[in-house]
């Protein structure tokens, strides 16, 4: 495909790393050339100095014949003016665009063609919310992933030594829950990926990822890891974007303190959270913190827009004695090397973006993309179509599907029905199917099974 990016931060290089990986065409636009000439010595695109709302840049950046607009810059204006000009100007079938003010958002008859011609609306500040919000709901995960409107999660745990399952094979998990609908889909020991078979030992300190239908995943956990009592008093530091969404959906379940170190923004928080307590002062403030009994705190999330003190106010909560934190990282090679150590959760908002903008930029009907394991594994959920004769997947049991290596088929969600994958399974016509992507070199070979042959038609 041919996609022009508008803005080089931190989503837009994210994703342009992602797409040019997988031999897109890609362009950059950006009024930082220094930004942009860092990312053309280290990926394969072209970039394009100027602002991308004008005409002229965008002609120069190819959209005569692009097949993707995305804009990602900071300023929702000119994501919203330049989807416009693509569409009024070059007839670009596809528009995304970044927007990030709520006033603008709740305005949803913006957003149409006899407004303002977007066709996806990504908020990354609402993504990363959501994002946080599941890892609350189930104490103890990584990572938490929603497939088929919600029946089936993909949840990431690491094996604690002593857990049930730990020193055991994978297949003892239907024996230890006969009841419960769930498959292991991958293993990460020591950062290497394993595809785990019904023989392969659980090692505590794995990454351990399952498939599971919602209503199995705190079943599933208690045989990798001693069963944590459920989240109520939490802290978040910094009163941004993130954070009070974040504050405004958890004040009605939880118990919600929030640090702001700005006097005017407190005032803001103050007056527009209804049972959130706001605090004045900063979230390094070892003092403030002791006074508002961290050490009581079930869960510390920093999310200031400064990856400094984020770090920094998480080891000092941690230290102080906070349950469990999870810290916002928007520099990427920060987050391998905090996560797992006194930083019970590091997370990228660029990571936890990226599979809203993928799942529109993937071939096949593919619903829903989400990334692992920063950017290495993807899990995918991808719709079947066709028959035997024009699918590569419908009318075949999965031991018969070609799949490429390191890809492993998790389940199937077929109507209300999840089902566990086996070898023996045959995919139907319509079946959501999740899959697990361990090297993301073989996702055009993944895409390709999910392409229904012109006979179809």
């Amino acid at each position: 495909m041919k996609i022009i990016i508008l803005g080089a931060g931190q989503v837009g290089g994210t994703l342009a790393e992602n797409l040019a990986n997988e031999q897109n065409d890609i362009t950059v636009i950006d009024t930082d050339a220094a930004r942009l000439r860092e990312l053309q010595d280290r990926i394969d695109i072209k970039t394009v100095y100027g602002r991308g709302s004008y005409p002229q840049i965008l002609a120069d950046a190819g959209a005569d014949d692009a097949d993707m607009l995305v804009a990602v810059t900071n300023s929702d204006e000119t994501n919203m003016v330049a989807c416009q000009i693509a569409y009024t100007l070059f007839r670009t079938p596809t528009k995304i665009s970044r927007i990030r003010s709520a006033a603008y958002l709740k305005q949803r008859d913006l957003f149409n063609n006899d407004a303002f011609p977007i066709d996806v609306l990504i908020s990354p500040e609402q993504v990363v919310t959501n994002y946080i919000s599941r890892l609350l709901q189930y104490p103890g995960a990584l990572q938490v992933l929603d497939f088929a409107n919600r029946k089936v999660q993909l949840v990431a745990v690491r094996a604690y030594y002593g857990g049930p399952l730990v020193g055991q094979d994978v297949k003892t998990l239907k024996t230890h829950l006969p009841e419960t609908n769930a498959r292991v889909a991958a293993i990460f020991r020591r950062g290497q990926a394993i595809e785990p078979t019904g023989s392969t030992v659980v090692e505590a300190d794995d990454e351990v990822f399952f498939v599971a239908a919602k209503h199995h995943i705190k079943k599933v956990m208690s045989e990798l890891r001693r069963a944590e009592d459920s989240y109520k008093r939490i802290v978040i530091a910094g009163g941004g974007n993130i954070g009070y969404r974040l504050a405004k959906q958890l004040e009605k379940d939880y118990q919600v303190k929030l640090i702001e170190f700005h006097k005017e923004r407190a005032h803001f928080l103050s007056e527009n959270l209804n049972r959130t307590v706001v605090l004045l002062g900063s979230a390094t403030d070892k003092s403030l913190l002791e006074e508002e009994n961290i050490e009581n705190t079930d869960v510390f999330c920093a999310l200031t827009n400064d990856d400094e003190t984020n770090i920094m106010s998480s080891l000092l909560a941690k230290r102080s004695g906070a349950r469990k934190v999870m810290t916002l990282i928007n520099k990427s090679a920060y987050v391998d090397l905090v996560q797992g150590g006194m930083i019970d959760v590091a997370i990228s908002p660029q990571q936890a973006t990226i599979g809203s903008l993928l799942t529109h930029v993937r071939r096949g009907d593919v619903v829903n993309v989400h990334s692992l394991r920063r950017g290495a594994a993807e899990a995918i959920e991808a719709i079947a179509h066709g028959d035997q004769s024009s699918s590569k997947v419908v009318g075949r049991p999965i031991h018969d599907i070609p799949l490429p290596p390191g890809t492993t088929i998790g389940a199937i969600v077929r109507g209300d029905e999840v089902i566990m994958a086996t070898s023996k399974l045959v995919v139907e016509s319509d079946d959501h199917v999740i899959l697990f992507v361990m090297d993301k070199r073989h996702i055009p070979d993944v895409e390709r099974l999910f392409q229904v042959g012109l006979g179809f038609f």
